[in-house]
């Protein structure tokens, strides 16, 4: 795997999931708008700074490194990374752990997963939706993914507060890969929607979302990319 150095971040340019790591990984993604929130979140940064992986999610990062480099990064999203990961372990055999989301959406995955990918065990946990857990709280999520084992624990409270919470609690986790990757356990699910395969390959993706969620989605475009850009060509 190759990797290339952006504002201290090192990013996979290449990364490809062959299967089950051997030592515990934790696999996470980069985008404009984390990196600038990271600027203002010191345990935001040491989560993304500590990640054994840290994937392209976002044309802009993709930008910067052809940019810098003259090398085009293949930008990988959460999603992405997700149907590697079901691609690959439905051949092999494996283990997924889903933490996060409403339980309504998570027996939609698991449902899904039974169909579509046999050869996957599956366990799901939904987290009280709020600000900070309590130790109580903590410890059963915790207890629960390790009772079941999972190669792959995938954690879906959206960023900073799931990179920051994998940063926190994998010392204590009996998994082999662990990766936050937000909202794709909704646009798995078909809660949410993805932008259409002809937007991302127009690299488009960002517009997609922004017109589906203007609210949520207008400071990742109109403040972070511009902040992003502006650090960039200092």
């Amino acid at each position: 795997m190759k990797e290339v150095v952006l504002y201290s971040y090192r990013i996979a340019i290449d990364y490809v999931f062959s299967g089950i790591p051997v030592e515990k990984t934790v696999v996470n993604t980069i985008n404009p708008h984390s990196y600038v929130t990271a600027k203002a979140d010191v345990a935001f940064k040491k989560a993304l700074l500590s990640s054994d992986v840290l994937l392209p999610d976002g044309e802009g990062i993709v930008w910067a490194i052809k940019r810098r480099y003259g090398i085009h990064a293949q930008k990988i999203a959460g999603s992405d990374l997700h149907q590697m990961v079901l691609d690959k372990l439905n051949i092999c055999g494996g283990r997924i752990f889903y933490l996060g989301a409403s339980p309504e959406t998570l027996s939609i995955i698991k449902s899904k997963m039974a169909g579509l990918y046999p050869n996957i065990l599956v366990e799901t946990y939904s987290p009280p939706y709020k600000e900070a857990f309590s130790v109580e709280e903590n410890q059963e999520m915790i207890r629960r993914i390790n009772n079941f084992s999972p190669d792959v624990l995938f954690v879906g409270m959206t960023a900073p507060k799931q990179e920051k919470w994998i940063d926190e609690n994998k010392k204590q986790l009996n998994v082999k890969m662990i990766s936050g990757i937000g909202a794709v356990f909704d646009f798995f699910a078909g809660t949410k929607k993805r932008p259409p395969q002809w937007m991302i390959k127009c690299k488009l993706e960002w517009l997609g979302r922004l017109l589906k969620e203007p609210k949520r989605m207008w400071r990742r475009n109109f403040v972070s990319t511009p902040l992003f850009i502006m650090d960039f060509l200092r």
